[in-house]
């Protein structure tokens, strides 16, 4: 059976454990997946000076699929959000 690569964004907060129910129920349906987790956010701004390092898009680039859980987007100050950027890096109006 063929093995579907995935990018996986975490997120912050709630986005964390979104994002691993959401890996149980797919992994449940019996296909097989390779995870390739990627952080962003706050978290990764105080350790990486950016939200949305390069290697979270290279990753989607390569996988050509991605699953992103909620992330927190600071209101009024702080870094844009992480969802603007993928838009805009990826191309995504839709």
């Amino acid at each position: 059976m063929k093995s579907y690569k995935v990018t996986l964004i975490p997120g912050d907060g709630v986005g964390q454990e979104l994002a691993e129910v959401t890996r149980a129920c797919l992994e449940a349906t019996g296909i097989p997946f390779q995870w390739d987790v990627q952080t962003a956010g706050v978290d990764v701004v105080e350790k990486e000076g950016t939200p949305l390092p390069d290697r979270v898009i290279e990753s989607i680039r390569k996988n050509k699929i991605a699953i992103k859980a909620p992330i927190t987007t600071p209101v009024g100050t702080g870094f844009r959000s992480v969802n603007v950027a993928l838009r805009k890096e990826l191309d995504l109006y839709a």
